[in-house]
């Protein structure tokens, strides 16, 4: 029991603060007798949650279907811009200056944009989704493939390696705890993305559940949508995490503290 305590100490440790700020929450709710319609407890939360499961759990499917459509799209095409900014004077001047501005627009602003080129449907979202997530993968990705050990790079060519095994098998490889971290930036922006575009034109997800609510005035049933989109956020996030852990096991951030402490 002790063991699994001491390999859970980080998720046990999350879980216990949730389950605190929830008590707390609930019991100012009480103590201070505020109104359901400016603050529901979490107790009504969750009873609205239960209620109302199976519309819940479609809205959370479609709102997570765009995440990951949007993210996906941004990891494949980032990680290609990224290897083109790296390897081309040319696209680095032109997709730089580009990423630049279009990460200083307001992306609600794009919306209604995307809405009239692609219509109602899934795809703004997942556009909005993708350009919005894009970004930090991008960065990360540059970062990560500049940063790798020129003597390395010497020392392949010398060996007579290609431009395409040296991608592959040594700036990737280095590069690939920059391009987690810029993932898991990206995860949590592409879920933003989605719910913008279901803010702007939706009738579906968890953004036109909140803008139902609003509509209603129905703040327990808002504020049901809105912890929902935490936990999604939450889940895709360590799901990343998860990813990361098995794929580069080997670098200094997947450590447990036991390992950086020397022995006698």
């Amino acid at each position: 029991m002790w063991n699994f305590i001491r390999r859970n100490e980080r998720t046990l440790s999350s879980i216990a603060v949730v389950i605190a700020a929830l008590l707390l929450w609930e019991l100012a709710v009480k103590l201070f007798s505020i109104r359901t319609f400016l603050l529901p407890p979490p107790s009504a939360i969750f009873a609205e949650l239960w209620k109302s499961r199976f519309f819940f759990l479609s809205s959370s499917l479609f709102t997570l279907y765009s995440t990951a459509l949007g993210f996906i799209g941004a990891v494949v095409l980032g990680l290609a811009m990224a290897i083109g900014i790296v390897y081309s004077k040319w696209l680095n001047r032109i997709l730089y200056t580009l990423l630049v501005v279009l990460n200083s627009i307001p992306k609600v602003a794009l919306a209604p944009v995307f809405v009239i080129w692609l219509g109602t449907g899934i795809e703004p979202k997942v556009a909005i989704a993708l350009m919005i997530a894009i970004f930090s993968i991008v960065i990360d990705a540059v970062l990560g493939l500049r940063t790798v050990d020129p003597d390395m790079i010497n020392l392949a060519r010398a060996g007579r390696a290609t431009p395409m095994q040296i991608l592959l098998r040594i700036r990737l490889p280095c590069a690939l705890p920059s391009i987690f971290s810029g993932m898991k930036v990206g995860v949590s922006f592409a879920l933003v993305g989605a719910i913008v575009g279901e803010f702007v034109a939706g009738d579906q997800g968890l953004g036109s559940v909140i803008l139902q609510a609003q509509g209603m005035f129905n703040t327990t049933r808002a504020f049901a949508a809105i912890l929902l989109l935490g936990v999604l956020g939450t889940l895709l996030f360590f799901l990343v995490e998860l990813a990361e852990r098995r794929i580069i096991p080997w670098h200094v951030s997947q450590r447990g503290p036991a390992a950086d402490v020397p022995h006698a």
